[in-house]
């Protein structure tokens, strides 16, 4: 089969022949229509995982995906043979992940893919929409919470963006003026061009009153402290790149941690639900075919994506 993998750390992702996988006990073998393309994907290929995690190569890159069952391994209950499914592919122990024309994937990472709504659409979802699920979840937005987010016209911050304004959050969202009125149409209350000057500035500007949630998705650590200025007395910071200082935090009164994304089929199942119900739109920033794809995570890697990049075979 054909699949873009690496052959060692830190090595340029190029497309391969290799051997179509086997589904062990508890696997299912997929035939990929559509593959999702996150930074996690590009840092796993320069080595983030090599210090706790063992790796096989050639390493097929990519987690999210979506396709039909075309083989399930021993003790698999919940496929058969024609399902479509959307989920996590990633491997590393076992070399596979998503990038290829079939990948394995253990049935507990994925769920039945949504039915009024194309495999691209879905691949795009796994990592990105349980991700913005769960930090909605965790920070306990809801009806008449004010919530900024920072990097709102990714993957995660679109999916983040129409979560929280559907239960009824009043959401900023930082985007170029280009994209305002898009993030307004996915549920945004108001938008923040950072390219004008400190986010943090024209938020209290604005809403001197601040913000009760902090969901930064981009910035580094003294970039974050400064956008912790906008949540109010008791309020909560969450970085997902690892920025928020827990005691810095504690000591401004404020609630806060570095996010990890648990994500579940249960909980794929709830975001597939959404798509087919027409609550959850996914943004797509570019779409490329199999040969492309290094290109595409060098898009991401670069930083400057808007939506998800989605890989279609």
């Amino acid at each position: 089969m054909k699949a873009v993998a690496v052959t060692a750390f830190g090595e340029q992702p190029q497309l391969m022949e290799l051997s179509e996988p086997d589904p062990g006990p508890g696997e299912v073998l997929v035939r990929m229509s559509a593959a999702g393309v996150n930074p996690l994907d590009w840092k796993i290929a320069d080595g983030l995982l090599k210090d706790t995690t063992q790796h096989s190569f050639p390493l097929v890159l990519g987690s999210d995906g979506a396709g039909e069952v075309v083989a399930v391994g021993t003790g698999v209950r919940r496929f058969t043979v024609g399902d479509s499914v959307f989920g996590q592919f990633q491997r590393p122990g076992r070399g596979g992940g998503s990038y290829g024309e079939f990948a394995a994937a253990e049935e507990k990472a994925l769920a039945g893919a949504a039915r009024t709504v194309t495999y691209a659409t879905s691949a795009a979802v796994p990592t990105a929409g349980t991700t913005a699920y769960n930090l909605v979840e965790e920070t306990r937005i809801g009806e008449g919470k004010r919530v900024l987010i920072v990097g709102a016209t990714g993957g995660v911050g679109t999916f983040a963006t129409q979560l929280a304004a559907g239960r009824g959050a009043e959401v900023i969202a930082t985007a170029r003026p280009g994209l305002a009125d898009l993030m307004v149409s996915l549920g945004a209350a108001g938008t923040v061009d950072h390219t004008l000057g400190p986010v943090a500035d024209q938020v209290l500007a604005t809403h001197p009153d601040g913000v009760d949630v902090l969901l930064d998705l981009v910035s580094g650590p003294v970039e974050f402290g400064e956008m912790t200025r906008t949540v109010r007395d008791g309020g909560t910071a969450v970085s997902t790149v690892g920025s928020a200082d827990a005691d810095v935090l504690t000591d401004h009164n404020l609630r806060g941690f570095n996010f990890q994304n648990r994500p579940s089929p249960q909980l794929l199942e709830i975001l597939a639900g959404q798509l087919d119900a027409g609550r959850l739109t996914v943004l797509f920033g570019h779409e490329a075919a199999l040969e492309e794809a290094p290109e595409a995570l060098e898009l991401s890697r670069a930083g400057h994506a808007q939506g998800k990049l989605v890989i279609t075979f």
